[in-house]
């Protein structure tokens, strides 16, 4: 698969999940390590236990859309919940942003 750091080849992709999933997941967990190296190695860690995360979601869900709303939920949790990025900003201006 050809690469631009400026226009992601979304036809390219589909065609290869359509025509041969295997190999999608394979070059999909190649670009994710990929970019999860290109990291300072400081925050590589906690990237690699994000990407495990996620990854037991999409195992635990029952079909890709089920997978979608899991990690969907993972991340307005870190947005909205305890310590995310709502009451980080709210701490930082000593006001409640609006939800």
């Amino acid at each position: 698969m050809k690469h631009d750091d400026h226009d992601f080849p979304f036809d390219e992709w589909a065609s290869l999940a359509t025509q041969d999933p295997g190999a999608f997941e394979d070059a999909r967990a190649r670009v994710l390590q990929s970019l999860i190296e290109s990291v300072p190695s400081a925050h590589r860690r906690r990237l690699e236990g994000l990407q495990w995360q996620i990854d037991r979601e999409r195992e635990r869900a029952d079909n890709p859309l089920a997978a979608c709303i899991r990690i969907s939920g993972m991340m307005w949790d870190k947005v909205l919940g305890e310590d995310g990025l709502v009451d980080n900003l709210e701490q930082l201006t000593g006001q409640r942003p609006i939800r």
